[in-house]
């Protein structure tokens, strides 16, 4: 007691004669953690994956609010070098045309510089230029067809790209068989496909007949993206055994798992399978809109293919577990 009552007259003496305050208990630091004893945090690149119905959030805000997750970077297998002192035919093909593509499309491809080069801070970009008021060439853009297949049983290829979106235009990240192929039977890969200025994403894979008896034979996951001329990370991990039969497939935007499917029997082996990058203008997907007069910038970043997605097959089999299934066209 007589203890307690010094203590309590000492306090009141610093405080009067030598304003000195009280210390702070609560708010003092935490002693250091000791990092040997320290539990590992599991990275879950889908935190939707922990939600009853296993569903992901098909409203995708851009990457600085998601984050794109650190991983070990993973060695690639092929990653053009967009060096302007180059030509772009050195890593794709530029298809050329001017015969509407299947939809009615209004663009002629061409292989001008002015629609598609390499920056001088090394970047690839496809240029679709509208000028409506011209006597001809009214719309030109570029496709360009990678020469590298995907070339592996099991791999992941991912591209950073900044998309235009407007009315009439129709940015694409996409991947066909090498030719000769047959389209649709030979299989059809869309990994980033904004149109007309809507916002939202794509995720596709088409196979079969396009027609009314083979609705089923296309699986598709609509993304909302908040921020679509935003940076993004848009990623295809699939998984095949050798022989080209079966497997599996995941869709990623920014690092979050968007959708899976089952690789479709019937179509070629994943590793024939060519990187498309192309704008088009016009036609049925963009219920023959047409772009106001402008140029419209499909810039890539960054452009690779590795033999692993980020994180590892670790990832990709806890993803796939808990991703929802694409659903066939309505």
């Amino acid at each position: 007691m007589l203890r307690r009552l010094l203590k309590k007259l000492l306090r009141r003496i610093r405080k009067k004669f030598f304003n000195v305050p009280e210390p702070n208990v609560a708010a003092s630091d935490p002693p250091p953690v000791n990092h040997s004893n320290k539990p590992e945090t599991q990275f879950n690149p889908n935190p939707q994956c922990e939600a009853e119905n296993h569903e992901p959030n098909h409203h995708h805000e851009p990457n600085h609010h998601h984050g794109i997750h650190h991983h070990e970077p993973i060695l690639p297998y092929w990653q053009p070098h967009f060096d302007p002192s180059i030509p772009t035919h050195t890593y794709f093909e530029q298809e050329t045309g001017a015969h509407g593509w299947g939809n009615n499309e209004a663009q002629m491809y061409t292989q001008n510089l002015a629609n598609s080069f390499f920056t001088s801070d090394n970047k690839l970009v496809v240029r679709a230029i509208s000028q409506p008021d011209a006597a001809e060439n009214k719309y030109t853009s570029a496709r360009l067809v990678s020469r590298q297949t995907l070339a592996r049983d099991r791999g992941c290829v991912t591209a950073s790209l900044t998309a235009p979106s407007a009315p009439g235009i129709w940015p694409a990240f996409w991947m066909l068989p090498a030719k000769p192929s047959t389209w649709p039977v030979d299989g059809e890969v869309d990994i980033c496909e904004l149109w007309n200025g809507n916002a939202i994403n794509h995720s596709c894979v088409h196979w079969g007949h396009y027609n009314d008896q083979d609705k089923e034979k296309h699986r598709v996951i609509e993304t909302t993206m908040n921020a679509p001329t935003a940076l993004h990370q848009y990623s295809f991990v699939w998984e095949q055994a050798p022989g080209g039969v079966g497997g599996r497939m995941l869709w990623y935007i920014d690092e979050c798992p968007v959708m899976r499917a089952s690789i479709p029997d019937g179509i070629r082996p994943m590793r024939d399978f060519q990187i498309i990058l192309n704008v088009a203008m016009g036609g049925n997907v963009c219920q023959d809109r047409l772009p106001a007069e402008g140029v419209y910038d499909l810039v890539v970043h960054d452009l690779k293919l590795m033999d692993e997605p980020q994180g590892g097959w670790a990832v990709f089999n806890r993803d796939w577990e808990c991703t929802v299934e694409g659903h066939p066209m309505a």
